[in-house]
C-alpha cells in the first residue's frame, strides 16, 4: 500500500471525540428479533450528531507490515463544514471541507490539494465530506433512506444489508441495540479484492451526544493490510473554534497517481 494512501486513511478516520466528563455507555440493550429494517433506520437517524463544533485530542496507533507507530493529533470540527487536524508539534496539518482536501507535511516539506475523486480511488470507496464525517461519528457511510434493506440479528447487534447485494460492493451494517448507532460497518469489493471494516468498540455520552470512544479500522487491498486504533480524549462541544491553514512556501506538491 502506498505511503500516501496510508496518510489519507489515517486522516479520514482519526478525528472523533472523548471528554473528561464523558460517560462510557454500557451496551445493555436487548435484541428484538421482530424489529423491522424500517424501524432500525428510523431509530438510527434519531442518534445523528447535533453539535455545532467539536474540539478533541486523538491518540492514534496504526499497524502496517507488522510495524506499529503511534502519535497524537488535535481535531477541530464544524459540523457539515470543516474538519481540521493538527499533528503534534505542527509536523502535519490537514483541512477537509465539502469541496476540497488539503494537507501538508513539514517532515518531507510537501503538500496536497485536491478533491475527493482521487482519494476515493485510492481507498476504494466513493468519498465525499458527508461520508467522511459520518464514518467518524458512528453514523452510516450511506444514506439509509435511499435504499431498501433487510434486517437480521446476531448475538450482540442488529444487521442491516441491502436487499440486493452486488458483485461490485457488498455492505453490512451492524447496529447497537442500546442506542442504534453503528457497531460495525463492513464494505467488501470482491472483484477488486478490497475490504474495509470500521468497528466502533465503545461509545460515550458527551453533553447528551452519543459519540464513539474507541474505533478500530481495518483496510485490506490484495495482501496489504492497515489496522488503525484510536483513543479519544479531551473533547469540548459547541465552543468557538478556528481553522488556521496556510501551506508553507517552498513545499513540493504531492501528485497522486490514479489507482489502477
Amino acid at each position: 500500500m502506498k505511503l500516501y494512501k496510508l496518510y489519507f486513511v489515517i486522516l479520514f478516520v482519526a478525528f472523533v471525540t472523548s471528554c473528561k466528563s464523558a460517560k462510557t455507555i454500557t451496551a445493555s440493550g436487548e435484541i428484538n428479533d421482530a424489529i423491522s429494517a424500517k424501524q432500525l433506520i428510523k431509530e438510527n437517524a434519531k442518534q445523528d450528531a447535533k453539535f455545532n463544533t467539536l474540539q478533541a485530542k486523538v491518540k492514534i496507533d496504526y499497524t502496517q507490515d507488522l510495524q506499529e507507530q503511534g502519535y497524537s493529533v488535535n481535531l477541530r470540527m464544524e459540523k457539515d463544514k470543516t474538519i481540521w487536524i493538527n499533528a503534534t508539534l505542527g509536523l502535519a496539518r490537514a483541512m477537509i471541507t465539502p469541496d476540497q482536501v488539503r494537507f501538508y507535511d513539514r517532515i518531507n516539506n510537501q503538500y496536497f490539494e485536491g478533491d475527493y475523486a482521487l482519494l476515493s480511488n485510492l481507498l476504494g470507496v466513493e468519498l465525499n465530506f458527508k461520508k467522511v464525517q459520518s464514518l467518524l461519528l458512528g453514523e452510516s457511510l450511506f444514506n439509509l433512506k435511499d435504499g431498501k434493506y433487510t434486517a437480521s440479528t446476531n448475538d450482540k447487534s442488529y444487521i442491516l444489508q441491502p436487499k440486493e447485494q452486488t458483485a461490485l460492493l457488498e455492505l453490512f451494517l451492524l447496529l447497537n441495540p442500546s442506542h442504534f448507532k453503528m457497531d460495525s460497518q463492513q464494505l467488501l469489493q470482491p472483484l477488486k479484492r478490497r475490504f474495509l471494516q470500521v468497528d466502533y468498540l465503545a461509545y460515550q455520552d458527551v453533553d447528551q451526544e452519543i459519540l464513539p470512544k474507541d474505533i478500530k479500522i481495518m483496510a485490506v487491498e490484495d495482501n496489504d493490510e492497515v489496522i488503525i486504533a484510536m483513543e479519544y480524549k479531551s473533547v469540548l462541544l459547541n465552543e468557538e473554534v478556528r481553522f488556521p491553514f496556510k501551506i508553507p512556501s517552498g513545499f513540493k506538491e504531492i501528485i497522486l497517481e490514479d489507482a489502477p
